[in-house]
């Protein structure tokens, strides 16, 4: 009998634990190097093997812990063969990249290598800035601060890898958090509609089939489409509706990421359909509405 029960307890125990592991999303990971304003990504990693070689063990370290990582010079390799970053867009290397990774998550590194020499000997250590953004949205999920101590070495490789062993468990724990409460909650957008100078609408006009005032309209399809009904109208005036949170799903009924540039051209099937011309741009995790 007591066999028995223990038989079943730890049959529940790893049916429950099962079941656990399922419910969280894990998320596809991009490391890519740090770039400051005006600098391009694909000359910062030609010039500096030091790098080249410190973003590798970045990405090692992730794949040791379970990650699914995107190879982001594999990524940059691909795209340069075929040409595309030879056609004519708006987007800078790191951005185009980015978009076109599949990542949920990339995460920025600056890295640091700092060699000096003490008693005819190379004394090298390496520091590591890392970063992670939601793909769609640029928001903050987690930061922190890796370091290897100094050593009498010129393998930077080595001292990469004591770098970011010092701060991946708890980066990696903070951003799985942050990434988890977006998938069971909804990611963040904010919602800008406005009116362009020589538009003969405001907010009060009304549009529809049911006679609706356009701010009715506006707000009815918005509860109907954001994630669980969930979002927050921060205020509207004749001339302009703010929505400064309305939740949007991790993904679409495809599996496939759920954007903000996806959410912008279902709103423009909406006015269409209320014969109204618009424009859209998007900016991170805000998309703006001008209608015409």
């Amino acid at each position: 009998m007591k066999a028995k029960t223990f038989l079943l307890i730890t049959f529940f125990f790893f049916a429950i634990s099962s079941i656990f592991a399922q419910s969280v999303v894990q998320p596809k990971i991009m490391v890519i190097p740090y770039t400051k304003e005006g600098e391009d990504i694909r000359t910062v990693l030609e010039t500096d093997e030091n790098k080249r070689i410190v973003l590798t063990k970045i990405k090692e370290a992730f794949d040791e812990r379970g990650v699914t990582t995107i190879d982001f010079i594999a990524k940059l390799k691909a795209m340069e063969s075929g040409n595309v970053f030879n056609l004519e867009n708006k987007q800078d290397a790191k951005s185009l990249i980015i978009d076109m990774s599949g990542a949920d998550i990339y995460v920025e590194s600056e890295i640091i290598c700092l060699q000096g020499a003490s008693s005819g000997k190379t004394e090298s250590r390496v520091k590591i800035v890392i970063t992670a953004y939601e793909a769609a949205t640029g928001a903050s999920l987690a930061n922190k601060i890796g370091e290897s101590g100094t050593f009498y070495t010129n393998d930077i490789g080595k001292l990469g890898m004591k770098a970011i062993s010092s701060c991946a468990d708890d980066f990696l724990r903070i951003m799985q958090e942050k990434f988890s409460s977006i998938a069971e909650n909804g990611r963040s957008l904010m919602l800008q509609i406005g009116f362009d100078e020589n538009s003969h609408y405001t907010m009060e006009s009304e549009v529809g089939t049911q006679g609706f005032q356009l701010q009715d309209e506006i707000e009815l399809w918005v509860e109907e489409h954001s994630y669980n009904g969930n979002y927050h109208l921060q205020g509207v005036s004749p001339m302009k509706m703010v929505f400064d949170d309305v939740k949007l799903p991790l993904t679409d009924e495809t599996g496939k990421n759920y954007s903000t540039s996806k959410f912008g051209m279902e709103m423009l099937r909406f006015f269409r359909s209320l014969n109204l011309p618009i424009s859209r741009s998007n900016k991170g995790n805000t998309l703006y509405i001008t209608i015409k």
